[in-house]
């Protein structure tokens, strides 16, 4: 079967097609940009599944351009529970469905006590138990988004760029290593509070790279999780 993924967050819209197990590249857009599916690769896609949290007028848009190709996209929502994993949240229905794709997709990847962790725009900190409960979760603004909150509302800091160190001497390297701690602070008392020193943290989304060097916590990179935890969704709902 041919599937077409659509991960749509507050900054970028990945997506990508899957055809019988194997993945095309995964390409992106900003939030803003017109979506549309007219290469020949797109031809024969069976099924459109999608994460949106960008919003009413970004999920009109991916419907307009799937309609364009006279494909029904299916619009992924929080479950009680779905593909082995159960919601703690107070409210399921008002869990983003980025972060229950990407619990999804973290327990079938180690399928024990864990922490799943995607930097993006914001950062979010979830925490699975050994059966498959997701616990709840922290969110907090990413790593740029710290950096240009303080610049935009504080009228001394206006750096840019940086770079980490322990202890800044510039208001560059202040900012970003101030972001990065506060990041990297957040996870390991997440991380803590799971009482597992061995449970990994599965850390995905745009700013991994910069946070993977700074944990030194059992980190697993994980690819994708949205897309990943989507393609899962599909496939157990076909089963079903």
């Amino acid at each position: 079967m041919k599937r077409l993924l659509i991960d749509a967050g507050n900054t970028r819209i990945k997506y990508a097609l899957v055809e019988d197990g194997q993945w095309l590249p995964v390409l992106t857009l900003p939030s803003s940009a017109e979506l549309r599916f007219d290469a020949p690769c797109y031809n024969g896609v069976e099924q459109v599944w999608v994460s949106n949290v960008a919003g009413a007028e970004v999920g009109r848009q991916i419907a307009a351009a799937c309609a364009a190709r006279h494909w029904q996209p299916h619009f992924i929502a929080s479950q009680l529970a779905q593909c082995g994993v159960s919601n703690g949240y107070a409210l399921a229905a008002q869990l983003g469905s980025d972060r229950w794709a990407a619990l999804i997709a973290a327990w079938h990847q180690v399928a024990r006590a864990c922490l799943v962790v995607n930097s993006g725009t914001a950062t979010t900190i979830d925490a699975l138990s050994g059966r498959g409960e997701f616990l709840g979760g922290l969110i907090l603004p990413g790593i740029e988004l710290m950096q240009r909150s303080l610049t935009v509302a504080t009228a001394g800091l206006q750096a840019v760029g940086g770079r980490y160190t322990g202890f800044p001497c510039n208001t560059a390297d202040a900012l970003f290593s101030g972001a990065i701690q506060a990041s990297c602070g957040a996870i390991q008392r997440q991380h803590a509070l799971l009482g597992d020193v061995a449970a990994p943290v599965l850390l995905g989304g745009g700013a991994a790279g910069l946070l993977q060097p700074y944990l030194h916590l059992p980190v697993q990179m994980m690819d994708n999780p949205v897309l990943q935890g989507l393609l899962l969704i599909a496939q157990k709902t076909n089963k079903a």
